[in-house]
């Protein structure tokens, strides 16, 4: 009785649905959300992290108007010959 399935099964690499219960997907959920729960949250590398994606915004923005003013500046000595 050497099956496919018979085979999958002795193999540990291959994990059928029929293997793993439902309880215990639903106790890894559990422990995970257990674990999320539990950490502490520090609101200043919250606001770390939001002045830094700030500068980064503004470093973009800097770059991109630089983008189109040299473009306009470019296109107007070209038009002007």
């Amino acid at each position: 009785m050497s099956t496919p399935a018979a085979k999958a099964k002795k193999n540990p690499e291959f994990i059928l649905d029929s293997d793993v219960s439902d309880f215990e997907v639903l106790d890894e959920i559990r422990e995970n959300a257990s674990k999320e729960r539990s950490a502490k949250v520090n609101i200043n590398s919250l606001m770390d992290r939001v002045r830094e994606e700030k500068k980064k915004e503004k470093k973009e923005n800097l770059i991109f108007l630089g983008l189109i003013a040299s473009v306009v500046l470019i296109t107007g000595a070209i038009a002007s010959f």
